[in-house]
């Protein structure tokens, strides 16, 4: 072959090269390109490059992906990536984490197991940028044990793989796993960044882990991250609001300038949850005067707080401020709590225009407004709002059937087809298992005296807790089955349950209507002794009661004397009740002294100690008792019951 062959051959090996650069050099520009366009948030604009570009490589596909996947269009990112794959072109690890990365949504949770398995099979899950993607995909998807078991299989990690699983227990609100991963992280020497702190002191704060919070306090004003760092300074406002320390809370916040606070929201929450409204709205006040936003969670804490105290001042204030920023229609939240401030301050009429304004009827607004009229008495309204919310298909949770079975617990036109009524609808709403709506329908049936009912009810239970076996033993009670009622008190200590106070007095009416009354004094006494349970004017008005059924009137009379609250009239006139029927006259005239001084006003007492001495002869006593009282207009209010006969 001559010298020109040889040069011809030598021209045309060197085209495709040259071809083959100006087109790498093509694409790159290009990429560059598109790239500098996402990070002007050009999407639009970085796309229409994409699409003209005759050739690409992984590098133009991942960013593309990765603007889809920042811009939130999830679905495009997975249809961009099946593209590249058709086309031949390999992922690379930015591939892998930029898709892992979307796959948290749980729309796309089959398609992260499926990104998954493709970079084991690919060989990029060693990878540590990837084997991170993963492991934080597994945490967001709740399922720390894979995580952790990915994470423990990485050849390397760094600080952020550490910080990914340590965030993704602070999300799922798993405190304590999140305290021990941290203790794993400084026995492996990884030194801790601000954001690893933010994590754990948040972690701290969700748990209620005070003193373990304190220490990272501690730990923290050694390192100086506190001072400097302006979000752990915040996360530490957060932890100790949400712990209800207000002292470390103020202290706290008295270290952030106050135009660099973001955990205004915080502190307001946590002053308006412990009652100190006055201090909460101080904090609203700086919050404003700094241009800083309150949040939702300020708004309702606040009207929380005012419906528990009926502070409706309070109440009408936050919601000029809910109506100024327009959030009366755009937080179902607000809405809720505004129909409950309103109707727990007896302000129904408010309360129902409220519900009438909302632009959609929610089953939070409707549960409010259920509550709301419970509280004020108009019990057939809740069962009206009952038949609403199944007929529109607005729906029925736990709240729900626990206010209308409460309702008809108090109803007295309540009746087995009424509760069973309700009963079926749990059933078929699937809520027969939660404890809340159990406890509600043991109390509905055993009010129509349906016990027997109220106890299977409480048999299917799984685990029954403290407000269960109160709810039964209350049921029983109502109905003078005290025997069955301490036979539940000793189930309960078998379930390794202690009774509290509400337990003992359900146990010592049951005494007192069934009357037993060894029992009950018994009972009585190892509520302090055993318990450490101080008996409050409740239990001992029910011994006396149960004293004075049982004719013991000089045993109940003594007691009186020993309660915490002297004088209680209450006691007084079961003592008085039990006179008129065993005929003690010593200890009723005794009685009525002392409902006269107790209560010289009460119409009640005076009729009750004129009926007294009539009944025992004192004739005289009894016409001047009624002549001193005959101005009151005295009334008595005539009470009614109701049967149901099975035809």
């Amino acid at each position: 072959m001559n010298r020109r062959g040889s040069a011809s051959l030598a021209v045309e090996a060197s085209v495709p090269q040259r071809w083959e650069q100006r087109a790498h050099d093509y694409v790159y520009v290009k990429n560059r390109m598109i790239n500098d366009l996402m990070k002007s948030s050009c999407l639009d604009s970085a796309l229409q490059v994409f699409e003209e570009m005759p050739h690409r490589d992984c590098v133009t596909y991942n960013l593309v992906i990765s603007g889809y996947a920042h811009n939130g269009q999830p679905r495009k990112a997975f249809s961009t990536l099946k593209e590249m794959v058709g086309k031949g072109i390999r992922e690379n690890s930015w591939t892998f984490s930029s898709v892992v990365g979307v796959c948290g949504d749980a729309r796309f949770h089959l398609e992260g197991l499926q990104v998954h398995c493709r970079a084991v099979f690919l060989g990029f899950i060693s990878n540590m940028f990837v084997g991170s993607a993963v492991t934080d995909f597994y945490m967001q998807i709740r399922y720390p044990d894979v995580a952790l078991q990915l994470f423990d299989e990485m050849a390397e990690r760094d600080l952020g793989t550490w910080n990914l699983v340590l965030r993704g227990f602070c999300e799922m609100g798993y405190s304590q796993e999140l305290l021990h991963f941290f203790s794993e992280m400084r026995l492996a020497g990884i030194e801790a960044n601000a954001l690893t702190f933010c994590y754990v002191i948040r972690g701290c704060g969700g748990g209620l882990f005070l003193d373990q919070g304190k220490q990272l306090h501690c730990y923290v004003v050694k390192l100086s991250w506190g001072l400097s760092n302006l979000f752990v300074a915040n996360a530490l406002v957060d932890f100790y609001s949400s712990c209800g320390d207000l002292c470390g809370a103020n202290r706290a916040i008295e270290l952030i300038p106050a135009e660099e606070v973001i955990s205004w929201n915080s502190i307001i929450a946590a002053y308006a949850e412990k009652g100190f409204s006055v201090e909460a709205l101080d904090f609203f006040a700086k919050m404003q005067l700094w241009d800083k936003k309150p949040s939702i969670r300020s708004f309702v804490c606040f009207l929380n707080q005012s419906s528990d105290s009926q502070n409706l001042q309070l109440g009408q204030l936050i919601h000029c401020f809910v109506l100024k920023l327009g959030l009366d229609r755009a937080s179902v939240h607000v809405q809720s709590a505004l129909i409950d401030m309103y109707g727990k301050c007896g302000e129904i009429e408010c309360s129902v225009t409220m519900f009438e304004d909302i632009p959609e009827r929610t089953i939070e607004c409707c549960n409010s407004l259920m509550t709301s009229l419970l509280h004020c008495g108009i019990i057939e309204d809740v069962f009206e709002m009952f038949g609403l919310m199944a007929g529109e298909g607005i729906g029925l949770d736990n709240v729900s059937f626990s206010t209308t079975l409460k309702a008809l617990s108090l109803s007295a036109s309540a009746s087995q087809s009424s509760c069973g009524l309700v009963h079926c609808s749990v059933v078929k709403s699937g809520f027969e298992l939660n404890t809340v709506v159990a406890c509600s329908l043991v109390d509905a049936y055993s009010r129509v005296g349906l016990v027997n009912l109220s106890r299977r009810v409480f048999n299917k239970i799984a685990e029954p807790n403290l407000i269960c076996f109160t709810s039964m033993i209350g049921g029983y009670a109502h109905n003078g089955m005290g025997k069955e009622g301490l036979e539940m008190l000793h189930l309960m200590y078998q379930s390794g349950i202690a009774p509290d106070d509400v337990t003992f007095l359900s146990v010592l009416t049951g005494c007192s209507h069934s009357g037993l009354v060894k029992e009950g004094l018994m009972l009585f006494q190892l509520m302090k002794t055993r318990h450490g349970i101080s008996p409050d004017r409740r239990h001992y008005s029910c011994v006396v009661d149960l004293l004075g059924r049982a004719g013991l009137l000089e045993e109940a009379e003594k007691l009186i004397k020993l309660a915490p609250v002297k004088g209680d009239p209450l006691m007084w006139t079961s003592i008085l009740r039990s006179c008129r029927v065993w005929r003690n006259i010593e200890v009723g005239r005794r009685a009525v002294d002392a409902l006269m001084e107790f209560k010289p006003d009460d119409p009640t007492a005076y009729l009750q100690a004129s009926g007294f001495y009539h009944e025992i002869g004192d004739f005289v006593s009894s016409a001047k008792i009624r002549k001193i009282k005959a101005i009151m207009d005295i009334k008595r209010e005539f009470g009614y019951s109701s049967i149901e006969i099975n035809t």
